[in-house]
């Protein structure tokens, strides 16, 4: 049954992921029929997601490697979706949905059965808001590198037929400036409830998540103060946005890949 329900989902996100290209090889412009095809398959995709996470994972919060990419997967592009329904930007599912199929593709057939520890309702909320920055922060970087190619194809003159699935340049930067915004008031909410809720927090296994955090809120915070204050913009942004992620990527996962997979140990 699971089998089943994650080869739909992955089909769809792919469908999702794909369809919104096809206009631009196609002679007849169906687009918008096309997009709210996307949109519809994306949809299902998502829901489908969450389904076999709360099936796969008994309806708790599995925080082991694959699980909690699974889950982050999952998360990002239901924001995606959401992003694409307020602002479409097709080359964005174009990037995160065949990802989030791989990654649940390797979740459900691949990565071997893990049980979720219980965790108190604290740390669950602790849990809850740092996915959600991470996401946010995910979907930003993904802008980040879209923009960073626009803003090099615009200045070689190279008027590709993708480049008609972008919006113009100014609406994706300030998507990415918004998205940058909202994800560093998740980071921060994640601090704040990492010192009041979790104890030992610059512990054992969790000083490096702490640190680094840490590094990636200054970072982001360093980039929101420097637009508002010098206005940057362009290679800057787009640099300092792929820094941070960098950092939270490391901080979020890179310790939980060398604890399960190279050391055997649930961190």
């Amino acid at each position: 049954m699971l089998t089943a329900a994650a080869l739909i989902a992955i089909v769809d996100y792919l469908l999702a992921a794909g369809l919104p290209t096809w206009p631009l090889f196609a002679r007849h412009n169906t687009s918008s029929v096309l997009q709210r095809v996307a949109l519809a398959a994306a949809t299902v995709a998502v829901l489908t997601h969450a389904t076999i996470l709360l099936s796969l994972h008994s309806g708790k919060l599995d925080l082991h490697f694959f699980a909690a990419l699974s889950l982050v997967a999952c998360v990002v592009s239901a924001l995606t979706l959401v992003v694409n329904i307020w602002r479409p930007v097709a080359a964005l599912g174009g990037i995160v949905f065949p990802l989030s199929a791989l990654l649940l593709a390797i979740d459900t057939f691949a990565a071997p059965p893990t049980a979720p520890q219980p965790l108190e309702w604290q740390i669950k909320l602790h849990v809850t808001v740092a996915l959600l920055a991470f996401s946010v922060l995910s979907i930003a970087a993904v802008l980040a590198i879209l923009l960073a190619i626009q803003e090099r194809a615009l200045r070689h003159r190279q008027f590709g037929p993708w480049l008609r699935s972008l919006p113009p340049l100014t609406l994706t930067e300030t998507l990415l400036f918004r998205l940058i915004g909202a994800g560093f008031l998740l980071l921060t909410l994640t601090l704040l409830t990492g010192i009041l809720f979790v104890d030992n927090l610059f512990g054992q296994h969790l000083v490096h998540k702490t640190v680094l955090s840490i590094i990636a809120w200054l970072v982001f915070g360093a980039l929101l103060f420097g637009r508002w204050r010098y206005g940057w913009r362009g290679r800057s942004a787009v640099n300092l946005t792929l820094v941070g992620m960098g950092v939270l990527l490391l901080a979020f996962f890179g310790t939980k890949a060398v604890l399960e997979l190279i050391l055997h140990r649930m961190p």
